[in-house]
């Protein structure tokens, strides 16, 4: 990973325009080839950024990122503070809890709850950034990537994009189609979800355990 501090300005050209004037930001190229500007706050979002696959081209005063749909963003240095370069190496990912993780276990061995005639091909399915929780087939033979929440928020279904990012380059794999799942999935991420043509899925802890509750039913 590399890390430039710098004072810049970034402009951005695609679907719109957006400009940031200039300020001292974080600079940030990932290994994948992602690029991100962050300034000191915000939590984890970026102001700007670019996915891979892109193109980086580096000037004396400015970088110019371009994607492959010709958007670009372009970084205007006007004075570096501090660079620093490292490996990071493979990443594990993310642990998760005991619910979330008997979650993944409970839904390998019955997919069907997540959708009628899915079939599980492999847990913990990997890509270059990680491992997606399931793989699975539709009835139609079309690949399905499933990740699973507790809790269903906006950081789990740009999680699931990402991987549907990578996965959709395998052509054995493509297209690929994306379920969210969670206990509860928010109503920010059901809308993300939806922008993102991911479909999302609530399910019940205690029914895929077979556990009764303890309330009175009429049948």
């Amino acid at each position: 990973m590399r890390l430039v501090i710098a004072r810049c300005s970034v402009d951005y050209e695609g679907r719109l325009a957006a400009h940031l004037p200039s300020a001292v930001r974080l600079i940030m190229v990932k290994a994948d080839g992602c690029v991100a500007v962050h300034a000191d706050g915000g939590a984890y979002k970026p102001l700007n950024w670019m996915n891979a696959p892109n193109r980086l081209v580096e000037e004396a005063d400015r970088w110019v990122v371009t994607n492959p749909k010709g958007e670009t963003l372009t970084i205007t240095l006007e004075e570096v503070l501090a660079e620093a370069v490292h490996e990071l190496g493979v990443d594990p990912g993310l642990r998760k809890d005991g619910v979330e993780a008997h979650l993944q276990e409970l839904l390998a061995a019955a997919p069907a709850r997540i959708a009628e005639g899915l079939t599980l091909v492999r847990r913990e399915y990997p890509t270059d950034i990680g491992p997606v929780d399931l793989l699975c087939r539709d009835a139609a033979g079309n690949a399905v990537a499933v990740e699973v929440k507790r809790r269903g928020e906006i950081d789990g279904v740009e999680q699931l994009a990402r991987y549907l990012e990578r996965l959709d380059r395998d052509p054995m794999l493509r297209p690929v189609r994306g379920i969210f799942v969670a206990q509860v999935v928010k109503p920010q991420a059901r809308v993300l979800a939806q922008a993102r043509s991911i479909d999302w899925v609530e399910v019940d802890y205690d029914d895929l355990r077979g556990i009764e509750r303890d309330e009175l039913r009429l049948f």
